[in-house]
């Protein structure tokens, strides 16, 4: 935390019991600020999940209380350099499928769905907006995460895709809902079915992403937005709600297209789970090697 306070001096840290992430509410621009920080790799871990929920929840109770309901932007970032997150956690994932546990799979899900749903639905606090900061690699589960966000800002070179057809399966917390309302169903089965780690250039052309960020400037570019939209907010959060008139997004939906990734995994054979395997050991090298100061390339 020590290290986040020096990076972003206006922050300050406010007292929880997180482990995995690290939270600051930033009182000038009424900013509340969310850090993923898991462990042992950058994933959603069931920890990371519950924390996200967990911090959603204070919000939503700040926002409630009439003396200080100050909160009007939340912004699920990342502490880790190069890495916004890697998605899934994959070594849970093949567990569970060796088991033939699909309830295991299921309630994994549905914890992946919980947060996402919260973040695309401003956590049902209409004056609230949800903001998602990627400074790095965004993938599978990491790339719904950003896209559940009200906005998306991203530094340019930061990478995203869906690796999950790599080894036989899709991505199946949100991936087709998010992505196809931002850019067209077909756009997004052809991005999902390409397995391809997209720029963030790329997904700012395809309209994913809301705003481009120069290097180093993604924070920067958060509060650049806040001010900007500050004289226009009202007008701004209208058209949202409006836009959610005409393309609501329902929990049942996302929890449907869950079952089907759930028993589409079952289906997956030994040569799948090798591939999954792989594609975690070379996911992990590489957040090892960006916390080590070095660069890595993902690939099938």
């Amino acid at each position: 935390m020590a290290q986040l306070q020096a990076v972003h001096p206006m922050l300050q840290p406010q007292q929880n019991h997180y482990s995995q992430l690290a939270t600051y509410y930033d009182e000038h621009n009424q900013v509340a600020w969310g850090y993923m920080n898991a462990a042992p790799r950058p994933c959603f871990t069931d920890v990371l999940l519950r924390e996200i929920v967990d911090w959603f929840g204070s919000i939503s109770k700040r926002l409630d209380d009439p003396e200080c309901s100050d909160v009007n932007y939340a912004v699920v970032a990342s502490a880790h350099p190069g890495i916004y997150n890697l998605g899934g956690d994959l070594n849970l994932f093949r567990q569970l499928i060796e088991a033939r546990d699909r309830d295991g799979l299921y309630t994994y899900a549905e914890a992946c769905i919980r947060p996402l749903f919260l973040n695309a639905l401003h956590l049902n606090h209409p004056n609230l907006k949800t903001i998602t900061l990627v400074q790095g690699d965004a993938l599978g589960g990491g790339f719904e995460c950003a896209l559940s966000g009200n906005v998306l800002i991203a530094e340019r070179g930061s990478k995203m895709g869906f690796p999950e057809i790599l080894f036989n399966l899709f991505p199946g917390m949100g991936a087709m809902s998010l992505l196809g309302r931002r850019i067209g169903y077909s756009k997004a089965e052809k991005v999902i079915l390409s397995g391809k780690l997209y720029s963030a250039e790329e997904m700012y052309e395809l309209g994913a992403v809301d705003i481009l960020a120069e290097p180093g400037g993604g924070e920067q570019a958060v509060n650049e937005f806040v001010r900007k939209e500050a004289r226009q907010r009202n007008g701004a959060l209208a058209l949202r709600a409006a836009r959610e008139v005409s393309q609501p997004i329902a929990h049942e939906e996302l929890m449907r297209i869950a079952e089907i990734w759930v028993d589409a995994a079952l289906r997956l054979e030994a040569k799948d789970l090798r591939m999954m395997e792989r594609l975690v050991a070379r996911q992990t090298g590489k957040a090892d090697s960006v916390n080590s100061g070095g660069s890595a390339v993902v690939s099938a």
